[in-house]
């Protein structure tokens, strides 16, 4: 018997509790429940309170027609939740998007990265090309995201101006999109022939992989059969997908110069630049800015007050320059990134094959998990543990990650596919771009507080996630951000 977390000897394993239902019924009728009747968090937490075990049996959709098998074992607490991460006891094959793949139709014929197991050779290069990147392009990534993100603040000027509301939403997707394309490459895609078509081409074709995963607010007997049962036919994306992929073909010019070196070729990096720059990087700015902005927003003008003391005084230090050096002395900033990232993570799912037996433990007891049974992590129930985050673990605690004991807690913050205190490698499964993406959450805050004292803003959800509107801003009165 495979050793974990926590020994037991085999009088002390627990059985797994739970329940597949009856085959196809049981798990179409689990999928109207997380669709429609309860909602993901409840879908997951009700059947917790059911069972009263944090490791549990349960039917995760999409379900029929389009996943062969959707029974799991699903681990949500953050002590049973990072087997997911223990590539010793976990295969990643195919699983990115969980019990169902999209069609790699949608990918140039290729299985990328984010598909791939460590233990296939074309894991080791594409990950290290993406390493090779993000290091070559690390003094562009603060010029590129002022520059970008300072006119998306003076078009939410000029659309509270006019109509005394901004919705932030659509112009971080635009904004985003660019900033991407010139943070990693030095070349704007609005500049290109692609011009300003690419961001809705990037979500049309996020959503021809995501769908499955996904409700539009459409009436149930709509969205059944056209979104949950069967796959969308990729040759309705193809024209946006090659568009997008010329871009990265010529934009990318460089790193597909040093993939090269690596022993990729041109053409299967290029699908991989396209997609860990597009479904990865792109689409999760665009959950992870509106988040991030609800929750500032939420905090009041007490937050803004101390977010615009601690950037305003570290830049100040600075000679009044935005510099990575500055950006580190701001430890609230850096809370409320991660404490934003650990409320409202930008993938929620995380799902491994058992590679054997193996023993997982929660809170409450030792499972013993079958080889080749699917583990799966619904994040959003282990990040907001209340045994780890004690009463306020549902609540965002701006704070939460400030000084020595906060830190502590940072190893239970899992956004990145990985703990908050380890490190992306070409052996595991963590997000390359874990730095980047906190670093980016950052500069998102410093840009708003060099240039606002404060703001309001209306919140709702939309597809991906939250949705944001400015109702107003207050205009910097003190500091580098006045002048």
């Amino acid at each position: 018997m495979a050793s974990s977390n926590t020994q037991g000897s085999p009088s002390a394993l627990k059985t797994i509790p739970g329940s597949y239902g009856l085959p196809v019924i049981g798990a179409v009728r689990d999928r109207l429940d997380f669709y429609y009747f309860q909602g993901q968090d409840k879908y997951f937490e009700s059947r917790v309170e059911q069972y009263g075990s944090t490791v549990v049996r349960i039917n995760v959709p999409p379900g029929p027609f389009m996943a062969k098998d959707p029974r799991v074992v699903a681990v949500l607490d953050a002590k049973s939740f990072p087997v997911l991460f223990d590539m010793d006891k976990v295969e990643k094959r195919n699983l990115f998007t969980g019990t169902y793949m999209p069609s790699t139709k949608l990918t140039g014929g290729y299985r990328v990265c984010a598909y791939l197991d460590p233990s296939e050779p074309t894991h080791a290069k594409v990950k290290q090309l993406l390493f090779s990147l993000l290091l070559s392009r690390k003094d562009e990534f603060i010029p590129t995201f002022r520059s970008n993100f300072t006119s998306l603040l003076a078009a939410v000027e000029s659309e509270l101006a006019k109509s005394g509301k901004a919705d932030f939403n659509t112009l971080n997707d635009v904004t985003s999109f660019d900033f991407i394309g010139d943070a990693y490459f030095g070349v704007r895609p609005s500049a290109t022939e692609l011009g300003k078509g690419g961001p809705t081409k990037a979500a049309k074709w996020l959503i021809w992989q995501l769908h499955p995963l996904v409700t539009l607010g459409l009436p149930m007997f709509i969205e059944e059969p056209l979104l949950h049962t069967f796959h969308l036919p990729p040759f309705l994306v193809k024209g946006d997908y090659e568009a997008l992929y010329k871009y990265y073909w010529t934009a990318g010019k460089q790193a597909l110069d040093m993939a090269e070196d690596l022993g990729l070729s041109r053409e299967e990096a290029c699908h991989n630049l396209l997609f860990a720059t597009t479904f990865n990087s792109y689409g999760g700015l665009k959950v992870l800015f509106p988040g991030l902005l609800a929750n500032i927003a939420g905090a009041g003008e007490k937050l803004h007050e101390r977010l615009v003391a601690e950037v305003r005084g570290a830049v100040a230090e600075a000679g009044g320059k935005v510099t990575l050096a500055a950006v580190e002395r701001m430890e609230l900033t850096k809370s409320v990134v991660w404490e934003s990232l650990r409320l409202d993570p930008p993938v929620k799912f995380q799902y491994g094959h058992a590679k054997k037996d193996l023993e997982v433990a929660s809170h409450d007891g030792v499972f013993q998990v079958r080889k080749g049974e699917m583990l799966f992590g619904y994040q959003p129930c282990a990040t907001k543990d209340a045994r780890v985050f004690g009463a306020t673990a549902k609540e965002f605690v701006p704070d939460r990650f400030v000084g020595e004991e906060g830190s502590k807690l940072l190893q239970y913050v899992y956004w990145s596919n990985g703990r908050e205190t380890e490190d992306p490698s070409v052996d595991n499964k963590q997000c390359p771009g874990k730095n980047f993406v906190v670093l980016v959450g950052r500069l998102f805050v410093v840009e708003l507080f060099l240039r606002y004292d404060a703001f309001t803003a209306e919140v709702g959800t939309d597809l991906l996630g939250t949705s944001v509107s400015f109702t107003g801003v207050t205009k910097a009165t003190s500091g580098p951000g006045s002048e």
